[in-house]
């Protein structure tokens, strides 16, 4: 499987949510830039996921459902921070974008997602996305869940 994926930092004072969002919490076994291993859980279901090395906005990604009483143990083998936020989904242009408000240690900072086809496809900008961080490590989750946006005020 091949993620294809552009992120773009959310203009707060802008957006407003539409609808219920969806509660998720990830933690990370592996931050190595060459492979990324996550466990989520969201609601009553939860996910294991490897991603491989990222190229341009490129990159393998795995994804297999495991038995939830199962995913709350390895959240607890968890490396630093778990990253906590609760995701809205919104259809612009025929695709589905993925806002993502982060709670806990990185409360503060929103982004959005959109998952492509190519790296060249055409999408439709929504007003309320202030910039792109598409290939900007500090705006992975994996980061987040080690530096996370908290910190960040002390490192500038």
């Amino acid at each position: 499987m091949v993620e294809i994926e552009r992120k773009f930092l959310v203009a707060a004072k802008v957006w407003r949510p539409g609808g219920n969002g969806q509660k998720l919490v990830q933690g990370y076994l592996s931050v190595d830039p060459e492979r990324t291993v996550r466990v989520r859980v969201v609601g009553e279901k939860s996910f294991l996921t490897i991603k491989g090395k990222t190229n341009g906005i490129t990159r393998t990604e795995l994804e297999y459902e495991i038995p939830l009483e199962q995913g709350k143990i390895i959240l607890g083998m968890c490396l630093d921070y778990l990253v906590e936020k609760t995701r809205y989904k919104e259809t612009i242009g025929g695709l589905v974008w993925e806002i993502d408000v982060f709670e806990g240690a990185n409360k503060g900072l929103i982004l959005a997602e959109v998952e492509l086809v190519s790296e060249k496809q055409k999408i439709d900008v929504p007003a309320w996305i202030e910039k792109e961080v598409s290939g900007n490590i500090r705006y992975y989750n994996s980061y987040l869940s080690s530096k996370p946006f908290s910190t960040w005020e002390n490192e500038i």
